[in-house]
């Protein structure tokens, strides 16, 4: 028999709605995006122009980080140039994700696969997306979190 003070207790499964908290909405939006990888990891990757510069992500690509060794893909050449920036680049690296995660670089020679140009979103992502931010105030975070979800349901097809 339900009372009053029944009716305010959450019901297992149950939708609720109205405000909530911005980190509640992050994890569903990038789980996709991170797979199995460790967060560092898949920020490298996402962020490998941003962290290098047109220049050098044109001719290198991140590979694994693995303890603190991160793996970059490039040509022999290129390789041996890159070796002798590595300080600048670990430095890079390290101050983008905020704390010490790279302690050396390793070079694998081997000529680094284009990046297929990211295809647009279909109009269902963009919309899904949308309405996952729509509860949240007008600004940069929401536009932020909006295009996240544009990406990742991109990527995964929706």
């Amino acid at each position: 028999m339900a009372t009053e003070d029944d009716s305010d207790k959450p019901v297992a499964g149950r939708h609720v709605y109205g405000p909530r908290a911005v980190g509640a909405l992050v994890p569903g939006l990038v789980k996709p995006a991170f797979g199995k990888r460790a967060p560092a990891t898949a920020q490298v990757l996402a962020d490998w122009e941003a962290i290098m510069g047109p220049a050098i992500a044109a001719v290198s690509v991140p590979r694994k980080l693995f303890s603190g060794t991160l793996a970059i893909a490039c040509s022999g050449p290129m390789a041996m140039e890159l070796q002798h920036l590595a300080p600048q680049l670990i430095e890079r690296i390290n101050r983008h994700l905020g704390k010490i995660t790279v302690t050396r670089l390793r070079f694998v020679q081997d000529a680094p696969a284009l990046r297929p140009a990211p295809r647009p979103p279909r109009p269902a992502a963009v919309a899904k997306a949308r309405a996952a931010v729509e509860g949240l105030p007008e600004g940069e975070l929401r536009d932020a979190l909006e295009a996240l979800g544009r990406a990742v349901l991109a990527s995964r097809g929706s």
